[in-house]
């Protein structure tokens, strides 16, 4: 369980000295930003972040789909064929011949959840499996990054994000390009996902991720049954947003949110308080008056959800999913410091259990990951926890613009992706038979023995 006390502040904690994987080279980074910062300075922190691109209820239309597309239509794909036929769309018109529809945020889509499952009936292939179909949707600027290493970090974790989608079979969508020009910064997810919606009848879920978050545990999966009473999944601790009127009580960086006529109408008042919208400044006014500790005027995505949650709950605050008992997405200065303790645990548990030290395929990486849950009962989850976090948000470190929060120094932001990415790297090259040497150095690997870690390394650590 998260600390909401300490984590929804983003604050930063002390952290023991970091070295590597095997061995990192510095870890003299942490020491200096940790001075800086403090609980009052979050908001500050999150108000920052939020000028980058991409920042980081009433019951449903058809309610069948709280519970799955799949359990409802009854669809399987037909005998004798295996997999999606990419090949095949009927001639029989559905939704996409509607001269009327668009996909631009400001038009409504309305009969969704039926115009989905008339696809869906003409394209049974893709029927079977359809209430758990996840795409992840990410992105960033058009143009190239104004810091010297921005373009690398993104491509990073871009990188970062494939690995993960295509160990677990999802697809991904990688957007460049403002949909809405007038939706700029933290706002221009909103269209890109509805765009998706559009585009994926197929997909059930569609789970936005900031291009500044990091997955470092690729063998963690969402646990779905959890959610299936619910349209929205966010990171937050509901006592802040209804007691405390935090803005800070939620992030909206990171999401996963249902294909249905409940997230298109949703989003569409969401939207409304953007500043494409004609009373973006009334909202500015309205959140800076409900949630106190905000700082700065402008209306932002992150306070718009809090605001929903808050004041239309029969609406829509209760089917949306305050995730707060593992890292949805955690702060990277509470996480980065704890990478070396965990890979020491994690190793001294291969040493023990032969079946995680088994070579296999990439393919059947999952089942890996079931052993790994049998070893990770009393690890716990979140501050204070040896499990490897879930994700890793880099929060207030602008990767591509470079305008990082003054609370920390540039390089240790820079450094602490680098560990961060290279954590989950190692993670993938296991899979096959390399891990780097140092978490400092990308670009150095070694070859793993057959049986590590019970058999020593080639080339030893430095």
């Amino acid at each position: 369980m998260l600390s909401p006390d300490q984590s929804h502040l983003q604050t930063a904690a002390t952290m023991p000295k970091h070295n590597s994987l095997l061995r990192t080279k510095t870890s003299s980074f942490f020491s200096s930003c940790f001075l800086y910062a403090a609980g009052t300075s979050a908001s500050f922190l999150l108000a920052w972040a939020f000028w980058s691109f991409f920042s980081s209820p009433a019951p449903s239309a058809n309610p069948s789909f709280s519970r799955g597309l799949a359990s409802e239509a009854a669809l399987s794909c037909p005998a004798g064929k295996a997999g999606h036929n990419r090949s095949y769309d009927p001639p029989d018109p559905t939704f996409y011949d509607d001269p009327e529809l668009s996909y631009t945020i400001e038009k409504t889509i309305k009969n969704w959840d039926e115009k989905r499952r008339e696809w869906l009936e003409k394209h049974p292939s893709f029927a079977a499996g359809a209430a758990d179909r996840i795409l992840m949707v990410t992105g960033s600027q058009a143009t190239p990054c104004k810091n010297p290493i921005g373009d690398h970090l993104l491509l990073r974790f871009f990188k970062n994000k494939v690995d993960y989608c295509r160990i677990h079979g999802y697809d991904i969508f990688y957007n460049t390009v403002l949909l809405q020009p007038k939706m700029f910064s933290f706002w221009a997810k909103m269209p890109a996902v509805k765009a998706v919606m559009l585009a994926h009848p197929e997909v059930e879920w569609i789970w936005w991720v900031d291009s500044d978050a990091a997955f470092t545990d690729m063998d963690f999966t969402l646990p779905l049954d959890r959610y299936k009473a619910h349209n929205l999944v966010v990171h937050g601790w509901p006592h802040l947003i209804h007691k405390e009127k935090s803005w800070t009580g939620l992030n909206a960086g990171v999401f996963l949110m249902r294909n249905c006529q409940w997230s298109m109408d949703f989003m569409e008042e969401w939207a409304s308080m953007g500043p494409q919208a004609p009373e973006y400044d009334k909202w500015g006014v309205i959140q800076r008056t409900t949630f106190k500790d905000k700082t700065f005027p402008e209306s932002d995505d992150q306070t718009g959800l809090a605001y929903l949650i808050l004041k239309e709950r029969e609406k829509w605050g209760n089917k949306i999913y305050m995730e707060d008992e593992y890292y949805f997405e955690g702060y990277w200065m509470e996480i980065v410091g704890t990478l070396e303790s965990i890979t020491d645990a994690y190793t001294g548990i291969e040493k023990r259990e032969r079946r995680l030290r088994r070579r296999h395929a990439e393919r059947v990486g999952e089942s890996y990951g079931k052993v790994w849950e049998e070893h990770l009962k009393d690890a716990g989850y979140g501050r204070g926890s040896w499990r490897r976090p879930f994700m890793t948000h880099f929060t207030g470190c602008q990767p591509c613009s470079g305008d990082h929060n003054q609370m920390y120094s540039g390089q240790s932001c820079w450094e602490a992706m680098q560990i961060a990415l290279n954590f989950a790297d190692n993670q993938v090259l296991r899979r096959y038979g390399f891990v780097h040497r140092d978490l400092l150095d990308t670009s150095t690997v070694l070859p793993l023995p057959f049986d590590y870690p019970a058999s020593d390394l080639v080339g030893g650590a430095s």
